[in-house]
């Protein structure tokens, strides 16, 4: 069958999803945008009517992959109920569970070396997620008073870092130690432990 070149409806669009399943399968510095046209059934010419080079079209795959990560970190949220720790804790179980289901955005998002600068949509795509983590972070620390009180960007950030920690070494699959918990009991473990000795919550809180 003849390439369709670019009149291929949403060819945008297809060549997304054809890079994902690349990125997916040999990483995001593992195949060519001419294998991205071929798997999208266009031109290789195509392509450049809608992205500058792979790198482009791999920071279109990292803000779309934003975009569902803010939302899942939003709904876990939950506006903070039922409590503030329930909702902080919440995040961090959504962020396992974006890494998991959304492997090629996850990947293109923080191992493709693509900056989150990349694109000002990009970076607001970005700021979305970090944005429902702080604010998180900032109803946690409400109850106490502001000398004492962790920056929330802070601590925000340290969670941030332990949930992308517990992601790499024990949610996707890499090769490296098996843990003998579940990678969400490991993560929310972490954080009550982190938290307390914060003093963000009380000790013999559960």
């Amino acid at each position: 069958m003849p390439k369709r070149g670019y009149h291929h409806g949403n060819l945008r669009q297809a060549l997304v999803e054809a890079a994902l399943k690349l990125i997916e399968a040999k990483g995001p510095q593992g195949f060519t945008l001419s294998e991205a046209a071929k798997d999208a059934d266009v031109t290789p010419a195509a392509v450049y009517r809608h992205f500058a080079g792979r790198e482009d079209l791999i920071a279109e795959i990292a803000r779309q992959g934003y975009e569902i990560f803010a939302d899942l970190m939003a709904y876990a949220y939950a506006d903070g109920k039922p409590s503030a720790l329930a909702a902080f804790e919440a995040t961090g179980r959504a962020y396992l569970a974006f890494a998991r289901k959304y492997p090629g955005h996850y990947v293109a998002m923080f191992e493709s070396g693509v900056s989150i600068n990349a694109t000002p949509e990009l970076a607001m795509a970005a700021k979305r997620g970090w944005d429902v983590l702080e604010a998180a972070a900032t109803s946690l620390s409400e109850h106490i008073p502001p000398e004492k009180r962790p920056p929330p960007s802070m601590f925000s950030a340290h969670i941030w870092a332990l949930s992308h920690g517990v992601v790499e070494l024990f949610a996707r699959g890499s090769p490296g130690r098996k843990s003998p918990f579940p990678p969400e009991d490991l993560l929310e473990t972490g954080i009550g432990i982190y938290l307390r000795g914060l003093g963000l919550i009380p000790p013999d809180q559960d």
